[in-house]
C-alpha cells in the first residue's frame, strides 16, 4: 500500500493532534467520547504508537477477494503481506484485537485466543461447502467481562440486516460493529480501527460511549468517514 500525500487539495484534513468534539455530551457516560482521525498508511501510523496505548483494536481488513478499493489492490498475496505486517503491530499496541477476517482467511492470521461469530442463517454468500451462514471474528487477548469479574456473555450475534451504502465498496452494518464493541470493550475504553474505511466503527463507538481512533489511507474514504462520524455526533443518544 502506498502512503497518501500528506496534503490533499480541497479535503479537510485531521492530523494526529486534531479531534472531533461531540456537540452534546451523553448523560449516561461519565465523559464524552473522543474521536481522532488519521489519514495515513496504518502500518506507518501504528509504528508511532506506544505499546498497549489503546484498549482494543476492532477492524475489518481487506479480504483478498478482488474488491475494487480506490487505493489498494485487493489480492490474496497482498492480504497475506498486509497481515504479516499489521498483526505484530496490532498485538503490540492493543490489549485486545478483534478482526472480522472472512471464513477463507482464518488461517492467514495468527492463532486467536477465541473466535466469535456473526451468524446469518439465510446465508451471505457461497462457499466450496454450500452457503456461508457465519462470519468469524478473531479474538486476541482476554474477554474484558471475564477479566473484570462481570460474568459471561454470548460469543455470537444473529443478524440478517444489510449495511447502509455510503460510497465505500464493502461497509459493515453499524449493528454488527456496535455489538462487537459492546461485547469486546467496556464503556470509556479507547478503540482503534486501522482500516477505518467509511467510519462505521467510529459511529458505533460514539453510540456506545467508547473513545475512537481511526486510520484510513484513502482520502476519499477518509472524507466519507469524517462526514459519517460528524453526523453521528449530532444525533441524540437514545437511553
Amino acid at each position: 500500500m502506498n502512503k497518501p500525500n500528506d496534503l490533499i487539495s480541497g479535503l479537510p484534513m485531521f492530523d494526529r493532534s486534531e479531534q472531533f468534539e461531540p456537540l452534546e455530551p451523553f448523560e449516561q457516560f461519565k465523559q464524552t467520547p473522543t474521536v481522532e482521525l488519521i489519514l495515513d498508511n496504518c502500518i506507518e501510523a501504528m509504528k508511532d504508537m506506544l505499546d498497549g496505548s489503546v484498549d482494543a483494536i476492532i477492524c475489518d481488513p481487506p479480504y483478498g477477494n478482488g474488491t475494487e478499493y480506490a487505493s489498494y489492490d485487493d489480492t490474496a498475496l497482498n492480504l497475506q503481506r498486509l497481515v504479516n505486517k499489521f498483526m505484530p503491530e496490532a498485538l503490540r499496541v492493543a490489549g485486545r484485537v478483534l478482526v472480522t477476517c472472512g471464513v477463507s482467511n482464518i488461517y492467514k492470521y495468527p492463532e486467536p485466543n477465541w473466535i466469535l461469530s456473526w451468524a446469518t442463517p439465510a446465508g451471505t454468500g457461497s462457499s466450496s461447502w454450500g452457503f456461508c451462514c457465519w462470519q468469524p471474528i478473531l479474538a486476541y487477548g482476554q474477554d474484558p467481562y471475564l477479566a473484570s469479574g462481570k460474568g459471561r456473555r454470548p460469543d455470537t450475534i444473529v443478524f440478517t440486516g444489510a449495511a447502509k451504502q455510503n460510497g465505500h465498496p464493502c461497509p459493515k452494518p453499524v449493528t454488527i460493529m456496535k455489538w462487537i464493541i459492546e461485547r469486546c470493550t467496556l464503556p470509556g475504553e479507547t478503540v482503534l480501527d486501522p482500516f477505518m474505511g467509511s467510519g462505521t466503527t467510529g459511529v458505533a463507538c460514539i453510540k456506545t460511549g467508547r473513545n475512537f481512533i481511526g486510520i484510513e489511507m484513502d482520502p476519499g474514504y477518509f472524507k466519507i468517514a469524517q462526514e459519517q462520524i460528524a453526523e453521528a455526533q449530532t444525533q441524540p443518544k437514545l437511553l
